[in-house]
């Protein structure tokens, strides 16, 4: 079955691929605070490795198979069972309208603003080496309510343990505010997913409900509860970024 999105046109060449212009299902009443959304650089938690956030309005601005590392890797944690709730796996279209639908934020082990150009040869094992997460942000309501976002978060899992996590948190922070949204809710995030609320927690996000039993997930016998987080992205402590060096 093909899958039907409203944002199955490939932009404008001439368009800065990194114009906000190009966001698709935004905030219906609020226009982004800026023009564009540059990739930013900054150094991981705890070490000297530099890492750039690319936003990315459209999947055509992907590279093919880093691309196809992304759905990959999702997949895979389709299949860990504790973190999402899909339980079929995705095929390239599904995750494409999925994780690409308004816009993500790829995050590279890289000082080169240029990786993602096609014109740059990288080899998928490159790629595995260099692609460290990413989120995704997106209404998490229909029209009257899109200034309330939702996010989701992708670590590689070849570079679980480092950190990556509160990095994204972060971009997510810093970002999500410029495109126009004034609050973010996380729908479901399991009580057995440890690291994902200890994250929330730690960047005073509100725990604003539970939904008891909403989760069937691997490696428990019963139903698991989920937290509903939520946040207002127009007060943001400016303490939160006190550790985010950006170059």
């Amino acid at each position: 079955m093909t899958i039907e999105t409203a944002h199955n046109t490939t932009p404008d060449s001439s368009v800065n691929r990194y114009s906000t212009s190009l966001l698709h299902d935004g905030p219906t009443f609020n226009k982004p605070l800026v023009d564009t959304l540059e990739p930013i650089q900054f150094k991981l938690k705890n070490n000297e490795t530099i890492a750039t956030a690319f936003p990315i309005f459209h999947h055509s601005f992907i590279p093919e198979q880093l691309l196809s590392l992304m759905h990959e890797q999702f997949n895979a944690e389709i299949e860990r069972g504790d973190t999402y709730p899909q339980l079929e796996l995705l095929s390239r279209e599904e995750f494409i309208d999925y994780w690409c639908h308004s816009m993500c934020v790829i995050l590279l082990e890289t000082d080169n603003l240029n990786i993602l150009q096609n014109d740059i040869a990288v080899t998928i094992k490159d790629w595995n080496r260099l692609f460290l997460g990413t989120f995704y942000i997106k209404p998490n309501y229909m029209p009257r309510c899109s200034h309330n976002c939702n996010a989701g978060f992708l670590v590689n899992s070849s570079h679980r343990g480092k950190k990556i996590g509160y990095r994204l948190a972060q971009t997510y922070l810093k970002l999500a505010p410029l495109l126009g949204y004034t609050y973010s809710v996380y729908n479901l995030v399991f009580v057995t997913n440890i690291a994902s609320w200890k994250i929330w927690d730690h960047f005073k996000f509100d725990r604003i409900g539970l939904v008891p039993n909403v989760a069937v997930i691997k490696g428990y016998k019963d139903p698991v509860d989920a937290i509903i987080f939520g946040k207002d992205l127009t007060t943001i402590e400016p303490e939160l970024f006190d550790d985010f060096n950006l170059i």
